[in-house]
C-alpha cells in the first residue's frame, strides 16, 4: 500500500518556500522536492490546504492546484486523484483574494459568481505565499478581460528600494510581458477562456494596476530589507517599531488590494462579459427602488397597504405629532419571553453577495451610513430597543450592585455587572443588524428576580410566586430620528436603584468592515446610598462584511462616582493586524484621592473574565455560563401599535419564513410611513413630543425616574412631620 502526502517547507536561509512530496511503502522511503522561489511572475502551485465544507463536516484537507494558464483555482480529495476531474473549479477572473481578520492562517477566495472558497493554510508564511500567487492569477485574468487590443508591450517598472543600495531589493525591476505571463497567443486563437470573438471594453484600469504593483513591490522590499537586518548590530528585525511599520504597510496593501478588486469587479460589471457561459448580469442585481442608494420611493397610500394578502396597520395623520399616551404596563399581562434565544446563522449573506457588492459600490470610505437603506435580509428578528434590553439579561448581578458593603465593593460590581452584559446582548455569531427603530416605538419589558438569586445566582421559574422576587422593570423609547437617538431606563423599586441611559447610534463605512459609535452617557442610581455612577459604551464594529460577518467591541470606557472617588477604565481591544485574540477587555478600579488600583481584569468580554483584588485574591467568571433570566413581556396582541413587536411583527413573521421580499415590503411601509409623517409635522410645525423622556440638555431622562419619586416622598408634608 502506497501513500503519498504533500507539504509546504519553508527555508528560512535561502529565503524560499519549498512544496515536497513524500512516497511511503513497506520498507522503503523516497523524498523529492521542488523549490517555490519567490518571484512575481506566474507559476502553478499546488498543495495541501484545509477546506471549510459546512458546520456539520466542518474543516477537511483537500489538494489544491492553481492553474495560472487557466485562471482556475482547482481542488481534489488528495493527490492521488489528481488525474481525475477536479471536485471543485472557482475561476480566479474578478475574483476577490482576502486574508481573513479571524487569524493568520485563514483567507477566503470570493469568485465572481459569488461562489466562496473559505481556506486555512498551516502557517502564516503558506497563507501568505497562496494569497499572493492567487492576487497575481486573479489580477492578470481580470486585466485580459477588458482588453480589446494585442497584447501590451513589455513594461519595465522600477521600484528601486529607498534603503541601501546593498539590501535585497534596491535594485528590483519588475518586468512584465503580458503575452508570456497569460499564455496570449492562445487568447487570439480562442482557447482561451477569454475569445477573441467577444467584444471587451478598454481596460480603464490599467494605471492603477501598474501603481499597485509597484507599492507591492516596495512593501516587499521593505519587508525583506527588515527581515534582513542583523541580529548582532543596529536595529533588530523584532524591534516594535519596524514590526508596527511591517504591520502597517501590509494592512495598507490589503485595503488597497480590496478596493482595487471591487473597482474590477464594478468594471466587470459595465462591460457584461459572458464568462464560459454563464452571464455576470448579477452585478447588476434588479433590486427594489429602496435599496438603491437616492432611489425614489412610490408613494404610500391607505389603498396600498395590503402586502401578500397581510393588512398592515393604518396611522391617522392627525396623531403623528404623539406616539400615543403614556401608558402604565400591568406587570400582570407580561408572559415569560418565548422567542428563540439565539438567531438562526442564515445563508443569506452567501446567498445575497451581488447585493452586498452592489450597495458597498455606492459607498464612500468614512461616509455615514445613518440614511442608508441597507438589505433585508441582513436584519435581525428584533428592533434595537429590544437589543437593550437584552443587556440586563442578568438582572441578578445587576440587582446585586447596591448590596456592596462598601463603595469599592460596589464599584467593582458595577463592573462585573457591566462586562458581562454584552454577551447575551449579540446573538448568533454572524453580525446581523436589529430593525432601525421608528421615531416613537417604544419597548416594555420586564423581570422577576428572586430574593435569593443575589446571592446564589437563582433563575425565576414560571409559576414562581411574585412576592418572593424583586421586579425589574424596563422602558424604551426612539426619541429622535434625525439624529437616531434611543433613550432607555430600568428600576427596581425595592432594591432603590435606578438606571437611565441615552445613546446615539453614528455607522460609518469603513471598507471592509462598519463601525457603529453609541454616543451617549449612563447614569446608575443607587439611593440607598446615595451613590451616582456615570458610564460611556464601547463602540461596535461589524467585520469581513464580504464574507462571514462577525462582531467585535471596541475603544476605552470610563465609570465614574463622584461622592465615592472610585473610577473605572475599561479597554475593549480591537483584534491587532498580527496574531493577538479575539474580543480582548481589560479593566482597572481605581480609587482617585489615593490614586490605588483596588482591582484589574482581563479577558474576554464572551469568554472567560479574571477579577484580581489588591488583597492577592482572584475571581474567575465564565459569560457563557451565567444563568440567563428571560424578560416577560405583552403579547403582541395587547401591545400598543407603537411597541416595537406589534410595530415590526409582520417584518418579523416574514424574516421567519425566510420570506425576503415580503419582509422588504412591509419594512418599506413602515419607513415610508415615517418620511410621511415626518413631512406632514415639517409642513405644519408641528413639534415631535416624546411619550416616556424628556430633554435635559445634550441628554434625555425619564420621566418619573425613581430618584424624583423618592426625592418627593421624603419632601413631603408627612415626612416632615414624621422626621421633624
Amino acid at each position: 500500500m502506497q501513500v503519498e502526502t504533500a507539504g509546504i517547507r519553508v527555508s528560512e536561509s535561502e529565503n524560499k518556500l519549498d512544496v515536497h512530496t513524500q512516497s511511503s511503502t513497506q520498507g522503503s522511503f523516497r523524498t523529492s522536492s521542488k523549490s517555490w522561489q519567490y518571484s512575481d511572475h506566474m507559476e502553478n502551485v499546488d498543495g495541501y490546504l484545509m477546506k471549510y465544507t459546512n458546520l456539520v463536516t466542518g474543516w477537511q484537507y483537500r489538494f489544491f492546484v492553481l492553474n495560472n494558464e487557466a485562471g482556475l483555482l482547482e481542488y481534489f480529495v488528495n493527490e492521488q486523484s489528481r488525474l481525475q476531474k477536479p471536485r471543485g473549479t472557482l475561476p480566479l477572473a474578478g475574483a476577490v483574494i482576502s486574508p481573513s481578520d479571524e487569524d493568520s492562517h485563514t483567507f477566503t477566495v470570493n469568485a465572481i459568481s459569488g461562489e466562496q472558497y473559505k481556506l486555512r493554510a498551516a502557517d502564516a508564511k503558506e497563507r501568505q505565499h497562496w494569497v499572493s500567487r492567487l492576487q497575481i492569477c486573479t489580477q492578470h485574468h481580470t486585466e485580459a478581460m477588458g482588453k480589446t487590443n494585442p497584447p501590451l508591450k513589455t513594461r519595465s517598472l522600477s521600484t528601486t528600494s529607498q534603503g541601501s543600495a546593498s539590501s535585497p531589493g534596491s535594485q528590483r525591476r519588475i518586468s512584465y510581458n503580458t503575452g508570456s505571463l497569460l499564455g496570449l497567443s492562445q487568447f487570439h486563437r480562442g482557447s482561451s477562456p477569454y475569445s477573441s470573438k467577444r467584444s471587451l471594453l478598454p481596460d480603464h484600469l490599467v494605471e492603477a494596476r501598474e501603481m499597485m504593483s509597484q507599492a507591492q513591490g516596495q512593501h516587499r522590499d521593505l519587508v525583506q530589507c527588515i527581515e534582513g537586518l542583523p541580529a548582532s548590530q543596529g536595529p533588530s528585525p523584532l524591534d516594535q517599531d519596524l514590526l508596527l511599520l511591517k504591520a502597517t504597510s501590509l494592512a495598507t496593501m490589503t485595503c488597497l488590494s480590496d478596493c482595487l478588486h471591487i473597482l474590477q469587479l464594478q468594471q466587470v460589471a459595465r462591460q457584461k462579459v459572458p464568462l464560459g457561459g454563464p452571464t455576470i448580469e448579477w452585478l447588476e442585481p434588479k433590486l427594489p427602488d429602496i435599496l438603491k442608494n437616492g432611489g425614489a420611493l412610490a408613494s404610500i397610500t391607505k389603498d396600498s397597504i395590503k402586502t401578500q394578502g397581510t393588512v398592515l396597520e393604518p396611522i391617522e395623520m392627525d396623531s403623528c405629532d404623539i406616539a400615543g399616551e403614556q401608558e402604565d404596563i400591568d406587570a400582570e399581562e407580561e408572559l415569560e419571553d418565548s422567542c428563540p434565544a439565539e438567531e438562526e446563522d442564515l445563508g443569506a449573506v452567501e446567498e445575497e453577495r451581488s447585493v452586498i457588492l452592489h450597495l458597498l459600490s455606492q459607498l464612500k470610505l468614512g461616509m455615514d451610513l445613518t440614511r442608508v437603506v441597507l438589505p433585508t435580509f441582513i436584519l435581525e428578528k428584533r428592533s434595537l430597543l429590544e437589543m437593550y434590553a437584552d443587556f440586563m439579561s442578568h438582572p441578578d448581578l445587576f440587582v446585586a450592585i447596591t448590596d456592596g458593603a462598601s463603595p469599592m465593593e460596589r464599584m467593582v460590581q458595577f463592573v462585573e455587572y457591566y462586562l458581562t452584559s454584552f454577551h447575551e446582548g449579540r446573538k448568533g455569531a454572524i453580525a446581523k443588524k436589529p430593525y432601525n427603530p421608528i421615531i416613537g416605538e417604544t419597548f416594555h419589558c420586564s423581570w422577576r428576580v428572586p430574593k435569593m438569586a443575589t446571592s446564589q445566582g437563582g433563575i425565576q421559574k414560571e409559576g414562581s410566586n411574585p412576592s418572593d422576587c424583586y421586579h425589574l422593570r424596563f422602558v424604551a423609547e426612539q426619541v429622535s430620528h434625525h439624529p437616531p437617538v434611543s433613550g432607555f431606563y430600568a428600576e427596581c423599586q425595592e432594591r432603590q436603584m435606578c438606571v437611565n441611559t441615552h445613546v446615539w447610534t453614528k455607522s460609518k463605512f469603513m471598507g471592509m468592515s462598519i463601525g457603529v459609535s453609541m454616543i451617549g452617557e449612563g447614569n446608575l442610581h443607587l439611593l440607598e446610598h446615595g451613590e451616582e455612577y456615570t458610564f460611556t459604551l464601547p463602540s461596535a464594529y461589524a467585520r469581513s462584511i464580504l464574507t462571514v460577518p462577525w462582531v467585535e467591541l471596541g475603544g476605552k470606557v470610563n465609570v465614574n462616582c463622584a461622592k465615592t472617588g472610585y473610577s473605572a477604565a475599561i479597554t475593549f481591544q480591537t483584534k491587532p493586524f498580527y496574531g493577538g485574540k479575539l474580543h480582548r477587555v481589560n479593566a482597572e478600579v481605581k480609587h482617585n484621592p489615593t490614586n490605588s488600583v483596588v482591582c484589574r481584569v482581563q479577558g474576554e468580554w464572551n469568554g472567560v473574565l479574571e477579577f484580581s483584588y489588591c488583597n492577592g485574591e482572584t475571581r474567575v467568571i465564565d459569560v457563557t455560563k451565567l444563568p440567563v433570566t428571560r424578560k416577560r413581556v405583552r403579547p403582541s396582541d395587547r401591545q400598543g401599535p407603537y411597541e416595537s413587536r406589534r410595530l415590526w411583527q409582520h417584518v418579523t413573521e416574514s424574516l421567519q419564513q425566510r420570506d425576503m421580499e415580503k419582509a422588504t415590503e412591509h419594512k418599506r411601509f413602515l419607513e415610508e410611513r415615517q418620511r410621511k409623517e415626518e413631512r406632514h409635522r415639517t409642513e405644519t410645525e408641528t413639534p415631535w413630543r416624546t411619550k416616556y423622556f424628556e430633554r435635559k440638555g445634550e441628554g434625555w431622562v425619564y420621566h418619573k425616574p425613581l430618584w424624583k419619586i423618592v426625592s418627593g416622598r421624603s419632601s413631603s408634608p408627612a415626612a416632615s412631620q414624621a422626621n421633624p
